[in-house]
């Protein structure tokens, strides 16, 4: 049955994505002016991201799963246009661009990282297929561990040594394990996390503002002379993405709610795991494009989704099953 949005989830969406890139530009910015005071925080990014999974656990339920089931193909299609036209579109600007190989290394393993939750909201405001986004962004976070150290090696390798194995494990640690965790203690204790099912977007977003905010620090002496081309790369790796992703939607005959879910699965991406990969294998300037696209991909989303929903306000209500956006918002990822 398809329905109007409530207006009450409506702003709620918007305000959860006006909200996370002021939280984290904020972040940023206390870390460029201040970065000793953050100095010590680098040790403890994958723990912050380990934080951010098992919310996103808290909020998922076995439903998650059953969409899959019920839609195998649209879904399949979701995850192959998300780890082909991505990690691709991140070698290809970073070549283009002639980044350092700190940089390059980053940007591409921005690519390879699965989608961003906060993908799941702005799919939402758009007036998306909210269903079959939920579904991809769930897969590729269970996918990641098989997925994104094999890309990232055969990307970022030429540009530096990347250890596909242990990043293997660390994906493992800090994603795949905190977001069953959440998952198994929704099912176990599900009343009681529905009581506070409302401040896990908000702890999210406290947690990857530091995750910012340490990245930041860590680079801050570098980032004067490389805001530009991080900026450059990092518009162009998130624009090409949404575009690819609608383009891939409705060439493959998904309809037009699902071609904008496909949009923003395939340009929104875990920015979170990308900034915490980058600074345990690499360095924390490799960790600078994931965390600026944490700002731009929050901002570059919720303007499309306003634009999209204006164009189909008077001629197409939104999916149901809507709602359940709101509950999976985490910060990436967000």
């Amino acid at each position: 049955m398809i329905t109007d949005q409530p207006a009450s989830d409506d702003n709620a969406a918007r305000r959860a994505v006006t909200v996370f890139p002021v939280l984290v530009l904020v972040a940023g910015a206390a870390g460029l002016v201040s970065p000793g005071t953050f100095a010590g925080w680098t040790s403890s990014v994958p723990y912050l991201l380990g934080t951010v999974m098992f919310c996103m656990g808290l909020t998922m339920t076995p439903l998650d799963f059953r969409g899959v089931a019920k839609r195998p193909w649209a879904v399949a299609i979701g995850l192959v246009a998300h780890y082909v036209i991505m990690p691709g579109l991140g070698w290809l600007i970073a070549h283009v661009l002639g980044l350092p190989p700190q940089l390059a290394a980053g940007v591409i393993l921005v690519g390879c990282a699965p989608s961003g939750t906060a993908s799941n909201v702005v799919t939402f405001l758009a007036r998306g297929d909210v269903a079959l986004s939920v579904s991809v962004a769930t897969v590729s976070t269970v996918l990641a561990p098989l997925v994104t150290p094999p890309l990232t090696l055969l990307l970022a390798g030429a540009y530096l040594p990347v250890d596909a194995g242990s990043m293997m494990t660390d994906i493992l640690k800090t994603v795949l394990l905190p977001v069953l965790g959440g998952l198994l203690v929704r099912l176990i204790a599900g009343k009681l996390v529905d009581r506070v099912l409302g401040l896990m977007p908000w702890l999210s977003s406290l947690a990857v503002a530091a995750i910012v905010a340490a990245v930041v620090a860590g680079s801050a002496s570098a980032i004067k002379s490389a805001a530009v081309s991080v900026l450059i790369a990092v518009v162009l790796h998130n624009g090409c993405g949404l575009a690819l992703g609608y383009g891939v939607g409705k060439a493959t005959g998904l309809g037009r709610p699902a071609s904008r879910a496909m949009a923003f699965e395939v340009g929104m991406q875990n920015s979170g795991l990308a900034a915490s990969l980058a600074t345990a294998h690499f360095s924390p300037l490799a960790a600078l494009p994931a965390a600026v696209f944490s700002v731009w991909h929050n901002i570059s989303g919720a303007l499309v989704a306003a634009w999209l929903s204006h164009r189909s306000r008077h001629s197409r209500p939104a999916p149901a099953g809507a709602g359940h956006a709101l509950a999976t918002t985490t910060a990436e990822e967000a």
